[in-house]
């Protein structure tokens, strides 16, 4: 039994966390354990002021953030997973002094190089991929949804998953990106919609799994719209670790903190709480990146 007079006791993991050596770096980790926090996807966050411009570049970052969950899993003794990617945001800044062409070649590089680290288990999945998360306009919006299929297709025959950093158009959204999945042949299941909105019903998603945001509202969010979910959604803080924003986006205790109220939350519902969270925390994320090793 992982629940216990009402309390979660099993793992807790937060599905989309950053560090950063000029931040809070093992100290925010920590803040996580101590909250009751034992998993963390930590997902590449780039450098904004020096972005890699050639393939050694590209492997020198990633190569950071490895030796980043290297150091986090023997400092705090946490168990950490790591997605590699280039970021939607990134391919933006470096089409306007590269080129859409150049620019779009740099950016499936980095999801190729990605996926080698995946191959050597180094890595369990991409991201983050998908579009600037800005009004951009339509014909950038094409642009990224050209990339967004041709590096799904390249997950699909990785057999990996993708994290997706994405517009903030709702409803809409998930719908349009759950198209290019099918056209790819890439499994919904399989698309990560990270910093996602509480609703996770699936006439909301399309079949998109659902990283949750989890805010101030998001588990009232939730539980108005568990009843129609299908497929499970995952948590996250999308803490970014940078000295500029501290505690942006949601502060490292927060998944251990949103757990436990999700876990009273369902008890007050009759609904069956231990299975919830067990899939939370532990089904979905060894469905989606296999058990952790």
């Amino acid at each position: 039994m992982d629940l216990s007079e009402g309390r979660w006791d099993g793992p807790i993991l937060d599905n989309h966390f950053h560090l950063d050596k000029a931040g809070r770096y093992l100290d925010a980790a920590l803040d996580f354990k101590r909250a009751g926090g034992t998993d963390l996807v930590l997902v590449h966050k780039p450098d904004f002021n020096n972005l890699p411009i050639d393939e050694t570049e590209i492997r020198r970052a990633y190569e950071e953030t490895i030796e980043m969950a290297e150091n986090t899993r023997s400092e705090h003794d946490l168990r950490v997973r790591v997605v590699l990617g280039p970021h939607p945001a990134a391919w933006m800044h470096q089409t306007a002094e590269l080129g859409y062409e150049v620019a779009g070649e740099l950016h499936i590089s980095s999801v190729e190089i990605a996926i080698e680290f995946c191959n050597e288990n180094l890595a369990v999945g991409v991201g983050e991929v998908g579009r600037p998360h800005w009004d951009v306009g339509e014909e950038v919006i094409e642009h990224a949804d050209q990339l967004l299929a041709e590096i799904l297709g390249m997950c699909k025959q990785a057999n990996v998953p993708a994290q997706l950093h994405l517009d903030s158009n709702g409803e809409k959204t998930n719908k349009e990106i759950s198209q290019i999945c099918d056209i790819v042949g890439f499994p919904r299941f399989g698309a990560i919609h990270h910093h996602a909105e509480g609703n996770i019903s699936k006439n909301f998603t399309h079949g998109l799994t659902s990283s949750v945001v989890v805010g101030r509202d998001a588990i009232k969010d939730i539980v108005n719209s568990i009843w129609q979910n299908e497929g499970g959604f995952l948590m996250e803080t999308d803490y970014m670790d940078d000295p500029r924003r501290p505690g942006a986006v949601l502060g490292p205790k927060t998944v251990p903190k949103r757990t436990q109220q999700l876990a009273t939350t369902l008890i007050g519902m009759g609904i069956d709480a231990e299975a919830t969270l067990s899939a939370i925390h532990i089904d979905l994320p060894e469905a989606l990146y296999g058990e952790y090793v």
